[in-house]
């Protein structure tokens, strides 16, 4: 049989098919001017630099710093490193988050409470507590050698600055399933829970109650959240830069090291590199979001013996 679920009786909902008030707009215009005169100004100030329109050894408008960006041999490993990060990061934290969020959804507000204590903590506090614990020299090394459990800080596995960026990956958990939690556990708590007596009461199992009735009422908070997850990652500078691998290195540190060096020629490649950054992000968004909603039109209603 199919599963069809029917609207709880005395549940009212805004009407979306209403315009939208031409006032909220204007009142949108100065937040929307600021972000657009400091972000959008400073990119495209950023643009003519990457074009020679503007520059410290004069103006010369060619692609030679996109050229020079994309024949770089460490631009594809950079990029590579940092889709592999943003996607393993921001996958794990989703799905652990949805797990803890159905934990904790019939818990008080002390659940709430706890995922926000580490989201007013910089990444850099979060960066040094790594360390501190997980370096080879840090606080877990030395106890299991106190332990005798290890002869020396050789022995203990190398989690920060290695290849695999398991540190990297380490803080971003820490920091994000506390947020995509929070996120989640909101909408969890706004959901009608008639929809899932229902599906019971027609015999679902608690696993297509899930997949099938609670899941797709959390997929816009997953999206949204897993989105900002991503976006963060991808563009991160400072937690790679500390924990990371030295090589290859990640696409925001590569960035940093060019705009650095000590030759100033490459100061356009630098900005170019910037830029494309900010288009693969934009990119990379776009089609997560297509992936995310064609495969919401191709999902089937549950079938049941």
């Amino acid at each position: 049989m199919t599963l069809k679920l029917q609207s709880p009786r005395h549940q009212t909902s805004p009407n979306l098919a209403q315009p939208f008030p031409w006032q909220a707009y204007l009142l949108m215009l100065p937040a929307v001017g600021i972000v657009g005169l400091l972000f959008g100004g400073g990119l495209v100030l950023a643009l003519l630099q990457s074009i020679g329109a503007i520059g410290l050894l004069g103006s010369q408008i060619s692609l030679t710093a996109y050229q020079a960006a994309l024949t770089n041999p460490e631009f594809l490993r950079s990029l590579t490193l940092s889709l592999y990060i943003a996607v393993v990061a921001t996958g794990l934290s989703t799905v652990l988050s949805v797990g803890l969020a159905l934990l904790l959804r019939t818990a008080g507000r002390w659940a709430s409470f706890a995922c926000q204590i580490t989201l007013p903590i910089p990444h850099l506090v979060g960066i040094a507590g790594v360390l501190l614990l997980l370096s080879p020299s840090g606080f877990i090394s030395r106890s299991l050698y106190a332990l005798g459990w290890i002869q020396s800080d050789q022995d203990f596995p190398l989690l920060v600055n290695d290849v695999a960026n398991i540190g990297v990956l380490l803080h971003f958990l820490w920091k994000e399933i506390p947020f995509i939690t929070l996120i989640l556990l909101a909408v969890l708590r706004s959901i009608n829970p008639a929809y899932e007596m229902q599906a019971q009461i027609l015999g679902a199992t608690p696993w297509q109650r899930f997949w099938n009735v609670t899941l797709p009422m959390m997929r816009t908070g997953i999206l949204s959240s897993s989105l900002i997850v991503f976006g963060y990652i991808f563009a991160s500078f400072e937690v790679p830069f500390l924990l990371g691998s030295t090589r290859p290195r990640t696409l925001p540190v590569l960035v940093y090291r060019a705009f650095t060096d000590s030759d100033i020629t490459r100061r356009a490649e630098a900005i170019a590199l910037g830029i494309i950054l900010s288009i693969l992000s934009l990119l990379i968004i776009v089609a997560y979001s297509w992936l995310v909603s064609r495969g919401r039109q191709n999902r089937q209603p549950i079938k049941g013996a």
